[in-house]
């Protein structure tokens, strides 16, 4: 199934997302040193002679001198790219690109993508046979059926790493979850359910040959194709696949198949499935309507149909997505962690189990802030939300277990616990969060002010924001807006909302709330009028105090300090807070939270203890607990100095006010991170390397933020503006549609707040 067949965008927006930068998703980068002559001579000649001898002595050592262990080929030919059929290898590149980024991101899993330009299947199948000593497992991908299926077998059959066709399998594995869930809502057992399956292409035969796998009768499944019902004797558009699972059935149509039926599991075409026929199922029939883009029959129909259903499509906008990325990527964790010689059915049920295990658990707050409800396990809920945090801990276990138990596995787990926590840490809670924000945003839409709506970035933002369904643009811009919008691909520029200061029917109101603002602070009111008429984030931030948003995003068109002037003209830091700003550095596997790197030149005592509160706070809404140093040049006094009474009054006012949180300093920032270095004060009070980092004034922590965004291996997420009494971000002037979208995104759902 799609990974999310929901989300909506412009053409352009795609290809500019793909072709700026650097063309595509993917770069390699070296996980060792190569600045030095030594560095290049330990990498390649002379030393890597010595790692080169000792595979061949003993083979299994790639794993440990190589890449190969956490490296997975993404192979496709492109004769069924998503739903759009044959295009051809090259055209499936995005899409091969697109699934090495899913493996890496919810899993820590190198990907690398690999089009093969043949149709000739002893062709493709001997290509890929060759790669073995490169990779650790295959994954295929948009293979048309029935090659597919004689592609993974003989590739099977022939090499001794895991090869997995997710197009079959990874359907079949979360669909398996489901039912097994389904069943146990409504007291079926898996032996006992009647199956109807409409399709039989890849994804159906799979499906099927796994639920068989996991109890299902054989009896009791009747597969249906185009010319209906597969039974035993028929030689239309016949192969061996559709005959193993011809049925013994008097049956030939797809209604009379679906008379008394328990379950339905569609993989056909949409519409397929019609309210009447639902109607002829049996008491609580099981749903699962999976075509894609547009499932047999829709939840609403069928629910209309018959309220007592369970239904599951694969879409994020109905309940119960079927989405492989709930599978793939950890099913591989698993399997090369343990070395596995393939992946079997008892790893596939193991999956299976464990993510149907996953659904029936309490949900985790930050999902359930993220969907805005209180998932729990329901005909509504039989299947995981796609970004629970814990998928990443749970199904590798299954499947290494599952391996292990099966003899697959060639390099066991001693110690299950340690492996656990081997995974928790593979990946960056920040990620998981900022993806449960999107989600978050889409399930409670807000309205977001864009006040620099002339500018090209800043309506592509606009248009991915409202298209992605994350809440309504709120656009501050002249007359030609529309025209602007039209010419990026908008095909109904006027359901803009569009405010333009010089017709505003708003702006009379808007000068007089002004004018009562800041007649005190030496303003007349034609200064007011003035400024609402003439300055775009004046009028915006107005626009969002009188309550015509619920937040702000500006900041391309003027440097940060300008545009924080104008906006404190308007808007007021929340009571009792500290205005600031925040950076965020985010690795694979990390997050540091820099502050304030945008406001407070020379922060105070009290000003630091708050920045460093804020900070925490933010820090755990992103999932992380936090752990805080004070930075500064001196280490606890080591050498002296002028400038370090703030940042030591700074910890003893924390003291004071008995924070549920670590902090130390003050400290440089080796001592802050670097663990070694830590050790050499044992007295110390952080458990571990600072994820918070207080910088003990502007000049440094600016130079510092953007320094590391220029020169640093991590992605940057910000400034985030923190502290004010409206949700407002003010992005840099660099920054891409797509950071736009993030920080209003952000803006959106309180998490800078």
């Amino acid at each position: 199934m799609s990974e999310d067949s929901n989300v909506q965008f412009s053409e352009r927006e795609a290809l500019l997302f793909h072709s700026e930068g650097r063309p595509g998703k993917i770069e390699i980068i070296a996980s060792k040193p190569m600045a030095t002559q030594r560095d290049l001579a330990l990498a390649y000649s002379p030393g890597v002679a010595v790692p080169v001898r000792a595979i061949y002595e003993d083979p299994a050592t790639a794993y440990d001198y190589t890449a190969k262990g956490n490296l997975v080929a993404v192979i496709s030919n492109g004769t069924a790219i998503l739903g759009m059929g044959n295009l051809g290898a090259l055209a499936s590149k995005p899409v091969m690109e697109g699934k090495a980024v899913l493996f890496k991101r919810f899993a820590d899993v190198d990907a690398i993508d690999i089009e093969l330009k043949t149709e000739d299947v002893d062709r493709f199948i001997d290509a890929v046979e060759l790669m073995e000593p490169s990779f650790g497992g295959i994954n295929l991908e948009d293979i048309k059926a029935p090659e597919c299926f004689i592609i993974e077998q003989t590739l099977r059959e022939r090499m001794n790493i895991p090869v997995f066709h997710d197009d079959q399998h990874g359907t079949a594995i979360i669909t398996a979850a489901g039912l097994i869930n389904a069943c146990l809502l409504t007291g079926r057992h898996m032996s006992e359910v009647k199956v109807v399956v409409n399709g039989a292409g890849a994804a159906a035969i799979a499906c099927t040959e796994l639920i068989k796998a996991m109890g299902v009768r054989a009896d009791n499944v009747i597969m249906c194709d185009r010319s209906g019902v597969i039974y035993q004797g028929r030689t239309e558009g016949m192969d061996q696949w559709k005959s193993a699972h011809a049925a013994n059935t008097t049956t030939r149509t797809l209604t009379e198949a679906l008379v008394g039926a328990d379950v339905f599991l569609g993989l056909s075409a949409a519409g397929a499935l019609k309210p009447e026929m639902v109607k002829d199922m049996a008491p609580r029939p099981i749903i699962f309507a999976m075509a894609n883009p547009d499932p047999e029959i829709t939840p609403p129909e069928a629910m209309a149909a018959r309220p007592d259903a369970i239904v599951a499509t694969g879409r994020s906008d109905y309940p119960n997505q079927v989405n492989n990325v709930l599978g793939f990527p950890f099913i591989f964790r698993g399997a090369l962690d343990v070395r596995a010689t393939g992946i079997n059915d008892a790893m596939k049920i193991a999956a299976a189990n464990a993510i149907a295990e996953l659904a029936r658990e309490r949900v985790p707050e930050e999902v359930a802030a993220a969907y805005g409800v209180q998932h729990s396990f329901g005909p509504a809920y039989i299947i995981p939300a796609p970004f629970d945090p814990r998928l990443m801990e749970n199904v590798p276990v299954a499947v290494a277990k599952a391996a292990m138990d099966s003899g697959v596995a060639t390099k066991p787990i001693l110690d299950m616990e340690a492996y656990r926590q081997t995974l928790r840490g593979r990946l960056n809670p920040t990620t998981s969060v900022l993806t449960l924000a999107y989600e978050g945003a889409r399930a409670h839409p807000k309205r977001v002010l864009f006040a620099e709506g002339e500018e090209e970035v800043v309506l592509r933002a606009a248009i991915a924001f409202r298209e992605g369904g994350y809440g309504t643009p709120v656009l501050v811009g002249r007359d030609d807006v529309p025209e602007r919008l039209k010419a990026l691909g908008v095909q109904d520029p006027e359901s803009y909302e569009l405010h333009n200061s010089r017709n505003s029917p708003l702006v009379p109101e808007m000068v007089d709330f002004l004018y009562g603002r800041l007649q005190r602070r030496g303003y007349l009111r034609r200064d007011c009028e003035r400024m609402i008429n003439q300055d775009r984030n004046i009028f915006g931030a107005v626009l969002l105090q009188l309550g015509h948003a619920d937040a702000m995003i500006t900041g391309i068109t003027r440097t940060y300090a300008h545009t924080m002037r104008e906006v404190r003209r308007v808007i007021d830091p929340e009571v009792g807070r500290t205005p600031f700003g925040i950076h965020l550095m985010v690795g694979q596997s990390h997050t540091v939270f820099m502050a304030d790197t945008t406001i407070n030149e020379r922060p105070s005592a009290e000003e630091l203890a708050d920045i460093a509160e804020g900070t925490a706070t933010v820090a755990r809404r992103m999932g992380h607990e936090p752990r805080v140093a004070f930075l500064s040049y001196s280490t606890f006094g080591n050498p002296e100095g002028r400038w370090l009474e703030n940042i030591r009054a700074a910890v003893g006012v924390l003291d004071g006010r008995g924070v549920s949180f670590e902090y130390e300093g003050d400290m440089a920032p080796d001592v802050a991170l670097n663990p070694k270095q830590l050790a050499n004060y044992p007295f110390a009070r952080l458990s571990g390397p600072a994820n918070v980092l207080i910088m003990p004034g502007l000049q440094s922590a600016n130079i510092s933020a953007k320094l590391l965004r220029e020169l640093g291996g991590d992605a940057v997420i910000g400034p985030m503006l923190v502290g004010m009494e409206k949700s407002v971000q003010i992005a840099p002037m660099t920054s891409t549609a797509s950071e736009l979208v993030t920080l209003a995104v952000l803006a959106a759902g309180g998490i800078a707040r």
